[in-house]
């Protein structure tokens, strides 16, 4: 078996694991027959997660809690509420639709990686952990940091911070790394200010 260039795989996860158009338009028609009383409320939190992608500001205990904060403020309900709304139709609702979604052929590459010997960390700017284990590959990471989890970033992508978190856990130096992900502005500027090398999916 050849040896792996890179000790290391640090992948993203929405859109890198799983394509993520049809998660969306299905996701979008539930919401709309179902919760459309909710979408001003997403909306609303998608939007201060935007705008903290921009900052280099750090939040503590989490950029996730300063978007809850943020987006409660602006709707004028408490933050726990908008928590609720976001838990079931961001984490808990896509799942389904995430696991039909799933980059078949990148996991296998994952656990052929990790079979060669490779260590694997997922890097997440949302909670990640439902969505890898509806995926089924949760056990398939030695390492993972999320936003909005314990141990998660302070800055969101395309800050370094989480694929700095995930090499120190996994001991390896940002030249053993390689990160995949979908997104060149987000995953791939992050993995250049960390001195990494990436793959865009």
């Amino acid at each position: 078996m050849t040896t792996p260039k890179h000790a290391a795989w640090l992948f993203d996860l929405d859109g890198t694991l799983y394509v993520p158009l049809p998660v969306k338009l299905m996701m979008a028609a539930e919401l709309a027959l179902f919760g459309a009383g909710k979408i001003k409320s997403i909306g609303a939190f998608r939007k201060e997660h935007e705008n903290l992608r921009g900052s280099d500001s750090h939040f503590a205990p989490s950029p996730y809690s300063e978007q809850l904060n943020r987006a409660a403020q602006k709707l004028g309900c408490p933050q726990d509420e908008l928590a609720q709304i976001v838990g079931k139709w961001m984490q808990d609702k896509p799942r389904k639709w995430i696991r039909m979604c799933a980059r078949r052929s990148m996991i296998a590459e994952l656990r052929s990686f990790r079979a060669a010997g490779g260590k694997t960390a997922l890097v997440s700017d949302y909670p990640a952990t439902g969505k890898l284990k509806a995926l089924g590959i949760f056990e398939d990471f030695d390492v993972v940091v999320s936003n909005g989890e314990p141990g998660g970033p302070t800055r969101l992508k395309p800050f370094p911070d989480g694929y700095q978190i995930a090499a120190e856990a996994l001991g390896c130096s940002a030249a053993e790394c390689l990160v995949i992900g979908d997104r060149e502005d987000a995953d791939g500027l992050a993995a250049s200010r960390a001195g990494m090398a990436f793959r865009l999916v």
